[in-house]
């Protein structure tokens, strides 16, 4: 497949936070899993992301890029997603 082209998906979040759950479950949703990457970081677990981040969680980045804040909608992210490598 092309895996070599898959979008580097990052979610910023905090355990207990429902907007980050509610962003996940729309990313699970979208129907294009097979298209990127993810990775979850705890801002807990680093001192410079919980002050960044303390307030403005989730927050997704497609390709290094801010694509998300707060709130996504499934169809939101996919196109994002397939916009990132050109699919």
């Amino acid at each position: 497949m092309k895996t070599d082209s898959k979008a580097n998906v990052v979610i910023y979040s905090r355990p207990g936070c429902h907007l980050c759950e509610e962003a996940k479950a729309a990313m699970r949703v979208a129907g294009c899993g097979d298209e990127y990457t993810l990775t979850e970081i705890n801002i807990e677990d680093d001192p410079e992301l919980l002050e960044r981040y303390r307030y403005d969680i989730p927050v997704v980045l497609i390709n290094s890029s801010e694509a998300f804040r707060h709130r996504l909608t499934p169809a939101a992210f996919r196109d994002k997603i397939l916009r990132s490598h050109g699919s």
